[in-house]
């Protein structure tokens, strides 16, 4: 058994979990930056220095061997590259989701299997039997939605020890155990971008070039440094001079990278009711009349009326959501359990 050991509290159990039970387990570090002091530190990220330290204290006190594997390089690929083409096309991406994705399921278990081991073990708040997917029953920490991508073979390579515990009992735990990570801050944001500001970090890769922020009649409202630094349903940092005739807020309605405009208008204007998805994991088997539909982490569920046509996913929303952003994934659920996702490719407005 290979236990990914991030350097957080939640990986550190989850190993601890499993050698307990009686798998022969390595803990692994992944260096995913070729310089990690670029990446967050403070206890707030998954793959610094700091982190990798931590993980090795935590795999000491547990008594397995322990081993940092270098993946900067398809970190950087997979990842962070995706990330900036998918901002630079208007979308809107999830890169802890394309990381389980193209590192956590995919780089890591195939070199796992490749040398031996039967499966990896994460700290996912997430269970699985059978190669199918559940929520954790933390709903609060409920991690299924950015495991979503992984496909049915992964998933039957794939265990997480966490998923039918609450993260308080969890670091409750980790302090019996001794661990020096019991209660070190979860990690926020995205790792890649030291100092949060993803505008700034999205400029130096794609550089700067004004275009208008337009009102929904198409009159210009403001202007914007490059249209990548939005997404729909913002509203904070819009730097609009002229305010509404209601004077109500505005929001991001669409993006448009062709001709570097952004639209924006009142929140009711972001009411969706049909939504299209390609890029489908999981969905070849065929879906129920009805499901539920999750369309961020941590976001609220809609019922909805699934159909798939030559390989696009369609979904009818019994209520509308707001601010649905291309890029963005729409996981489906029957109850807990996970039936597939899809990878929004467009939203149409409430009629």
């Amino acid at each position: 058994m290979l236990a990914a050991m991030s350097g957080g509290v939640d990986s550190a159990v989850a190993a601890a979990r499993v050698a307990e039970a009686g798998h022969d387990v390595t803990g692994v570090h992944m260096a995913l930056s070729a310089n990690p002091q670029s990446y967050r530190t403070g206890a707030r990220g998954c793959c610094t220095v700091e982190d990798s330290r931590d993980a090795r204290r935590a795999a000491d006190v547990i008594g397995i061997p322990f081993y940092v594997w270098d993946m900067a390089e398809r970190f950087d690929h997979d990842v962070v590259e995706d990330f900036v083409a998918e901002y630079a096309a208007g979308r809107t991406p999830n890169p802890c989701l394309r990381c389980n994705e193209k590192i956590k399921f995919a780089a890591l278990l195939d070199r796992a299997l490749a040398l031996g081991f039967d499966a990896v073990c994460t700290g996912h708040y997430a269970q699985v039997e059978d190669g199918v997917l559940r929520r954790g029953v933390d709903e609060g920490k409920d991690q299924s939605y950015v495991l979503a991508v992984c496909t049915r073979e992964q998933l039957r390579h794939a265990l997480f020890p966490l998923g039918d515990t609450t993260k308080a009992a969890i670091r409750e735990e980790a302090g019996r155990r001794g661990l020096q990570v019991a209660d070190k801050p979860d990690s926020h944001d995205i790792c890649f971008i030291a100092d949060g500001d993803t505008r700034a970090f999205l400029a130096s890769r794609l550089g700067t070039e004004k275009g208008p922020i337009v009102d929904e009649g198409g009159q210009v409202v403001g202007e914007h440094e490059g249209a990548y630094g939005f997404t729909v349903g913002q509203r904070k940092g819009l730097r609009i001079g002229t305010p509404a005739p209601d004077g109500k807020p505005r929001y991001v309605l669409d993006i448009s990278p062709v001709t570097n405009t952004v639209r924006v208008g009142p929140r009711e204007a972001l009411d969706v009711d049909v939504i299209t998805g390609e890029r489908l994991v999981g969905l070849e088997g065929g879906l129920p009349e009805r499901c539920q539909v999750q369309l961020r982490a941590h976001g609220a569920v809609h019922d909805c009326e699934p159909v798939i046509e030559n390989g696009v996913l369609r979904l009818r929303l019994l209520t509308p959501a707001q601010g649905v952003a291309p890029g963005q994934a729409a996981v489906l659920y029957e109850g807990d359990t996970v039936l597939g996702s899809a990878t929004i490719s467009s939203a149409v407005p409430v009629a």
